[in-house]
């Protein structure tokens, strides 16, 4: 089985949506088999966190991987580009607590990729290929994720709004080995996508600590009259964004499952709980 990782490395910095904080994120091409995992090169020890299911530490609108004392946050834009993309193996140092959010979507974690390439490689051992063959559902109130049995690997998404300018909006990405370029579609309909708010819920976020990074130029934000700061990348822009973070949950499966993941007004928490039961089921 073949592998992939970068052909070089890629540098960007930025600031981090929930901790305000800038970091900047160094990745690495790594050795076939090493899988994708984060290194904190500014503690001591430069502690290594993998980007494994195992590895998650909390899920509070975000996804943050830990392991003992060291932790990264809002890892899921930078892993849906790098899994997305075919990049199998990377060593990513941060200096920092948190990815940078840049302009609040992967755009820019594609396009810097698609710069600098990808090296095939050679695994000593083949990898099965993970197949899901019946369903698995994780639901919490109305709100559900489930993993279908399926040809190809596709994600689908609804969510529901009351506010007028978002409503209702569902959106599906398939990423088919059997094309050319079967990433050519995530690249130019999901990272672009940029992260979204609800205008009545800023002031109590920052009140408890989060998005102290946010604002107008790396977050779209909606309110009863509508967009704050249009004009929209997307006419469905938000539910696009929700299948980034999909996405880029259930890369911490290490490869993604043929399967169809379909889910309606979900969560992070929810695309752990069904990489979990994933994992649990034996896949």
């Amino acid at each position: 089985m073949q592998q992939h990782t970068l052909a070089a490395e890629i540098i960007q910095t930025g600031v981090g949506l929930h901790s305000g904080v800038t970091t900047q994120v160094r990745i690495r091409p790594d050795v076939a088999g090493s899988g994708r995992y984060f290194v904190r090169v500014d503690l001591p020890d430069t502690p290594i966190i993998p980007a494994q299911v195992a590895a998650v530490h909390q899920t509070v609108l975000s996804t943050q991987l830990g392991k003992e004392e060291a932790y990264v946050r809002t890892v899921e834009h930078l892993l849906a580009s790098l899994s997305a993309m075919g990049v199998d193996n990377a060593r990513i140092e941060i200096d920092g607590p948190e990815v940078p959010l840049l302009d609040g979507s992967a755009k820019v974690w594609t396009e810097a990729i698609a710069q600098v390439g990808l090296t095939s490689q050679n695994l000593t051992e083949d990898k099965v290929p993970l197949v899901i063959d019946q369903p698995i559902w994780v639901r919490q109130g109305d709100a559900f994720v489930c993993a279908l049995p399926a040809p190809e690997t596709r994600f689908t998404y609804g969510i529901d709004f009351d506010l007028p300018a978002i409503g209702n909006q569902w959106h599906s990405l398939l990423l088919s080995t059997n094309k050319v370029n079967p990433y050519s579609s995530f690249v130019t309909d999901i990272a672009p996508a940029r992260t979204f708010g609800l205008l009545h819920q800023i002031e109590h976020l920052q009140q408890t600590g989060l998005i102290k990074g946010g604002s107008l130029e790396n977050a779209l934000v909606c309110g009863p009259e509508g967009w704050l700061n249009p004009p929209l990348r997307f006419a469905n822009e938000p539910v696009r964004h929700k299948i980034l973070d999909l996405v880029g949950d259930l890369s911490l499966l290490g490869i993604f499952p043929c399967a169809h993941f379909l889910a309606y007004k979900a969560s992070h928490n929810l695309h752990i709980q069904l990489a979990q039961k994933i994992l649990d089921f034996g896949f």
